[in-house]
């Protein structure tokens, strides 16, 4: 697996970056959404009308966090198919891999091909510092452990970051203490995040709402976004987080797939 320091946005022709500077009452919002499952044909034209309907929900969201799961098997072509159905919000994507993303435990060419630099990562966005994490290993789903590759990039990078600045962390597999199916080793990558600021961690895997204090921050997993897949804790809505920052804090707002796209249960 590789590690990159910084990474661009995937940022289709004619889109522009946001600014630095804030607008109005300085606050800015962006776009949560994890385990998207991607399966077969019939998921794109489905996935079209969903981030039509993500678009409506926060036309003024300067980017998008995925994390993880953004396909069920892995594959080239459902990987290149969710991410130019996501080309239909028109702003920057950020992405995570996760457990689903990988043909093999060794093998998630597909990911990188369509997502380079999309796996441990950070950027900057209005004063705020957004660090994303590979906690992936491999195709296992559960007792897993973070791989060295996550752990040798934190301790190379972050020490070049502010640890004043408010902070957001985004991953696949669940951070907060005692979420199903968190890492056997998360502590090992929050003890190094200690001495930052940091205010929320959006995480995917269990298909469910989630929602954990650490420190001065609440770190959460949502539902799922997908077609084919179900939640784990038995609810039936599926949708995303509408994220508003403002005054140094985060708050979100959970946005409902709209019941004519209701999904289908295939596999």
């Amino acid at each position: 697996m590789s590690a990159s320091a910084t990474v661009a946005s995937v940022l289709w022709p004619g889109v522009l970056a946001a600014q630095d500077d804030g607008k109005g009452d300085g606050s800015w919002r962006f776009i949560s959404v994890n385990d998207l499952h991607y399966s077969e044909a019939a998921c794109r034209p489905w996935f079209d009308k969903v981030v039509a309907a993500m678009k409506a929900s926060a036309p003024d969201a300067e980017f998008c966090l995925l994390g993880g799961d953004l396909t069920d098997a892995g594959q080239p072509e459902q990987m290149a198919n969710i991410r130019e159905s996501f080309q239909g919000l028109g702003i920057p994507l950020y992405a995570t891999p996760g457990n689903h993303d990988h043909l093999t435990d060794t093998d998630r060419s597909a990911y990188e091909k369509c997502f380079p630099g999309h796996t441990n990562q950070f950027f900057k966005h209005r004063g705020w510092q957004i660090i994303g994490l590979d906690t992936s290993d491999g195709t296992r789903y559960q007792n897993t452990k973070i791989h060295p590759e996550t752990f040798a990039w934190m301790d190379e990078y972050l020490p070049k970051l502010d640890r004043t600045k408010p902070t957001i962390v985004w991953t696949h597999f669940p951070l907060g203490s005692g979420v199903n199916y968190r890492p056997l080793n998360a502590d090992d990558l929050l003890n190094r995040l200690l001495d930052f600021n940091v205010q929320a961690a959006f995480s995917g895997h269990w298909h469910g709402f989630t929602e954990k204090s650490w420190r001065n921050g609440l770190f959460t997993t949502d539902k799922c976004c997908s077609r084919v897949r179900d939640n784990h804790d038995g609810t039936k809505e599926k949708g995303w987080f509408v994220c508003t920052v403002r005054d140094g804090r985060v708050s979100r707002e959970f946005v409902e797939i709209p019941k004519t796209l209701e999904a289908v249960q295939t596999l």
